[in-house]
């Protein structure tokens, strides 16, 4: 455990966790779930569920994965015998995530390719279902799509490659020219939108507040639900990448920095986003509102029209996003399976070469079902689920262990407070005790009502069972055989001596 890797820099940590944070929910989700609750008023509980709940998290996270130098099941195992199970169970929900995500990125190379000559025609929704992904009815497996496996092995293929090198010559080297990449690229794209007949139309309607929603409790919910999945808290990245961390690492900065980059880059999505929006409902002649939408619709049927309509240079704009769109995927699917990639090292004392071919390796194999035609109902059932039940609901059950059970708290703040610039104090302990635990338990009963009440997407209910409800119950299932499956060895719980919490 005394030869655990580490960042080579503070900068390579925060890029690789604002990378972690920054993935397609930023670009595809963020605009519509602010204009559909508020726009502009959506951003006093966005920005008070970023401070009572996501930096909290955050820091929390940072602090668990460097005070206790593991995964995040050797981490939970060291911090409280007993509660290493839930650490499994967070990393199978990154297992199960990384077998979808990688095709999602799959599709946005294969559509910077389709850009420059918009292959899509004059109806991409109908390219993307019928000519594209040539979706059969929710069920059936339908044959392999050539035209996502092939790009879907490239992904993989540059994941793994990147995994092999490790944390400081992969991830960290990694993330230095992805995220600097996708920023600029994604300035120009704001930029060239901003430009476009009716975009400030379109930036008004993602602006103006609606200050009657903000009295809503869906609102608020929304805006802590939008923070808590766009930070990567939950399913075991943070604590991960924080326990390789050196001893000298502010936390409590780091993850302010990690939270306002990952918030600002949304913001800047937002305003991209919407000025594209409102240069295609000028061209439509009708009003934003009409041709608002969010997640693969907008990024695969609504941008393309909107390059279809460009006046100039629209090839190169699709490129341009759609690389964005790759690259901000990548830096999420890297993190993602590097949470199991650690938790297999540390449980099995495997070398790390053989943690990422078994485990990528066996993501990447499962990944091909989303890779045939009926791999988009496949895709949206499980990515559902797996994150009201999975994610969220880890995350919840993480703050009871460490706060209410194990107890914690305290002695985390103290960890933290020893070694960073920004001091936690009691703020810190209401948000985690109180705030955080109760806006994630109303998610969760919201979350349950609505799904037994209709079956989700309009799917059968089978369907949703197979692939819905028990996906995120077997994940829980996944951690507890795990957490038995082979007994720590008798040093594992030691914590490493010349990683300590001293200036």
């Amino acid at each position: 455990m005394e030869n655990r890797p580490q960042w080579g820099t503070r900068a390579g940590f925060v890029l690789a966790a604002v990378g972690s944070a920054i993935g397609l929910g930023n670009i595809w989700r963020f605009p519509g779930v602010a204009y559909e609750n508020g726009g502009g008023a959506f951003f006093l509980p966005y920005l008070f569920a970023l401070l009572t709940a996501g930096i909290p998290l955050l820091i929390l996270e940072f602090t668990i994965g460097h005070k206790y130098r593991g995964s995040a099941p050797l981490s939970f195992a060291r911090m409280r015998k007993g509660s290493e199970w839930l650490g499994w169970w967070q990393l199978a929900v990154s297992f199960v995530i990384s077998t979808y995500y990688a095709v999602i990125i799959a599709w946005a190379m294969a559509y910077a390719y389709f850009s420059i000559d918009q292959q899509w025609g004059g109806d991409p929704l109908t390219f993307l279902v019928g000519d594209y992904l040539k979706v059969v009815d929710a069920g059936q497996v339908g044959s392999l799509v050539p035209s996502v496996f092939f790009p879907l092995v490239i992904v993989w293929a540059i994941t793994m490659a990147i995994l092999f090198k490790g944390v400081k010559k992969g991830i960290e080297a990694a993330n230095k020219i992805f995220i600097p990449a996708l920023v600029l690229l994604f300035l120009v794209i704001v930029v060239r939108a901003l430009t476009l007949d009716g975009a400030v139309e379109g930036i008004n309607a993602f602006f103006k507040p609606n200050w009657d929603q903000i009295l809503n409790g869906k609102v608020w919910v929304a805006a802590y639900g939008q923070i808590f999945f766009s930070l990567s808290i939950g399913f075991a990245i943070m604590i991960t990448y924080s326990s390789y961390l050196p001893k000298k690492s502010d936390l409590t900065n780091n993850a302010f920095i990690t939270g306002f980059a990952n918030s600002s880059f949304e913001l800047l999505a937002g305003i991209g986003v919407f000025a594209a929006l409102g240069f295609m409902a000028s061209q439509q002649g009708v009003a934003v509102d009409e041709v608002v939408s969010k997640g693969v619709i907008l990024a695969f049927a609504v941008f393309p029209q909107i390059i279809n309509e460009l006046p100039a240079f629209s090839g190169l704009f699709g490129v341009v996003f759609f690389v964005c769109l790759t690259l901000a995927g990548l830096t999420s699917l890297i993190s993602i399976v590097e949470t199991y990639v650690a938790g297999f090292q540390d449980k099995f004392n495997v070398s790390r070469t053989k943690a990422v071919a078994i485990g990528a390796g066996l993501s990447a194999l499962i990944s091909i079902l989303f890779a045939t035609q009926g791999g988009l109902n496949f895709l949206d059932t499980v990515d559902a689920f797996i994150n009201n039940y999975g994610v969220a609901f880890a995350g919840l059950v993480e703050i009871i262990i460490v706060v209410w059970i194990a107890r914690e708290l305290n002695n985390l703040r103290d960890h933290a407070n020893e070694i960073s610039d920004i001091r936690l104090g009691s703020w810190w302990n209401i948000c985690l005790k109180y705030i955080t635990p109760a806006v994630l338990g109303v998610m969760m009963v919201m979350n349950v009502m609505t799904d037994l009440k209709t079956s989700y997407g309009g799917y059968p209910v089978s369907f949703n069972f197979y692939f819905g409800w028990l996906v995120a119950i077997g994940a829980i299932i996944v951690g507890i055989l795990f957490a038995k499956w082979k007994k720590w060895d008798s040093t594992a719980y030691e914590i490493p001596k010349d990683k300590g919490v001293s200036k």
